[in-house]
C-alpha cells in the first residue's frame, strides 16, 4: 500500500512538473518555430505545422536593419552596468554585514523603500531633468538609472550573503597580516563567489531586459535591443512583425547560454543564500 501510494505521489509531482515544462516552454518553441517562416507561413489559419525553412528574417534583421548596433548598445549598458552594481553592492554589503549600529538598518530600509517605487513613477523626473541637462540620448544616462535603480538590490542580497560568513574568517586574516580590505578580496570575496554570480545574474537580467527605461531615455543609435523589437512588433509591416519575432528569439539565446554555464554557481548561490551558518 505504502509502495502504490508512493509511486502515485512520484507519478503526480512528475506529471505536474512535465506538465509545467510544457506550458512554459511552448511560447519560446513556437515564437523559434515561427522566425524561420515566412509571415503567411507563420500567422496562416488553420495553423501551418509544416511550412518551408527561412533564413531570411534573420538576414534583414541583423544585416539590413542593423541590428548588431542594438546588440552592442546592449552589451555595453549591460557590462557597466552589473560592473559597478556589484562592486559598490559588495562593499556596502559587506560593511552593512559586519556593522552593528543603528544607521545600518535604516540606510537598509531606505534602500528598501526606493527599490520598491515603480520605474515608471521615476522616469517622469528622470525624462525632464536629463533632457533639460542635454544628456538624455546617452550611455551614461541609462547606465547611471539602471545602476541607481539596482543597486538597493544588489546590497540586500549581497549583504545576505556576507552575513552568513563567520566573522572569524575576517579576524583570521587579519591576524595573518590581511588588512581589511585584503582580507574581504582574498578571503572573504573567495568563499561567497557563488553569492556574487547569483546576483551579478539577476543584475544582467535587469539591464539586459530592461525595456520601459531604456525605450524612453534612448533612441536612433543608442537604443537596445528590447526597445528595437518592440518598434519592430508595432510595425504595420509584415516584414517588420517577422523580424521583430527573430529579434524576441536572438535576444533569447544569451540568456539560455548564460544560465548553462553558470548553473552551478546560481544554485549554489541560492542555497548559500538561503542557509544560515
Amino acid at each position: 500500500m505504502v509502495g502504490k501510494r508512493s509511486l502515485s505521489m512520484s507519478f503526480l509531482v512528475y506529471g505536474g512538473l512535465l506538465f509545467w515544462l510544457v506550458i512554459a516552454s511552448l511560447p519560446v518553441v513556437w515564437t523559434a518555430i515561427i522566425s524561420f517562416r515566412q509571415y503567411v507561413d507563420a500567422f496562416s489559419s488553420p495553423i501551418k505545422w509544416v511550412a518551408p525553412f527561412t533564413i531570411e528574417n534573420y538576414t534583414r534583421l541583423w544585416i539590413d536593419k542593423e541590428f548588431y548596433r542594438n546588440f552592442l548598445n546592449t552589451a555595453l549598458v549591460t557590462v557597466f552596468t552589473v560592473t559597478i552594481s556589484l562592486t559598490v553592492g559588495c562593499l556596502a554589503g559587506y560593511a552593512l554585514s559586519r556593522y552593528r549600529g543603528a544607521m545600518g538598518f535604516w540606510l537598509l530600509m531606505v534602500a528598501l523603500v526606493f527599490r520598491a517605487i515603480p520605474h515608471s513613477s521615476l522616469l517622469p523626473s528622470f525624462f525632464t531633468i536629463f533632457d533639460a541637462l542635454g544628456i538624455r540620448n546617452t550611455y551614461f544616462t541609462l547606465i547611471f538609472v539602471l545602476v541607481a535603480i539596482n543597486q538597493p538590490f544588489t546590497i540586500w542580497m549581497l549583504r545576505s550573503f556576507f552575513v552568513n560568513i563567520p566573522n572569524e574568517l575576517d579576524e583570521a586574516a587579519q591576524v595573518d597580516g590581511c588588512t581589511r580590505f585584503q582580507a574581504f578580496r582574498r578571503v572573504i570575496i573567495p568563499v561567497m563567489w557563488p553569492g556574487v554570480v547569483t546576483t551579478g545574474l539577476f543584475s544582467f537580467l535587469l539591464a539586459y531586459n530592461d525595456f520601459l527605461l531604456s525605450s524612453a531615455l534612448t533612441s536612433g543609435d543608442k537604443m537596445t535591443m528590447p526597445a528595437a523589437i518592440a518598434n519592430a512588433i508595432t510595425a504595420e509591416t509584415e516584414a517588420f512583425l517577422m523580424q521583430g519575432v527573430a529579434g524576441a528569439v536572438s535576444i533569447t539565446i544569451p540568456l539560455i547560454i548564460l544560465v548553462i554555464v553558470f548553473q552551478k554557481q546560481i544554485v549554489g548561490g541560492l542555497t548559500q543564500g538561503a542557509v544560515k551558518g
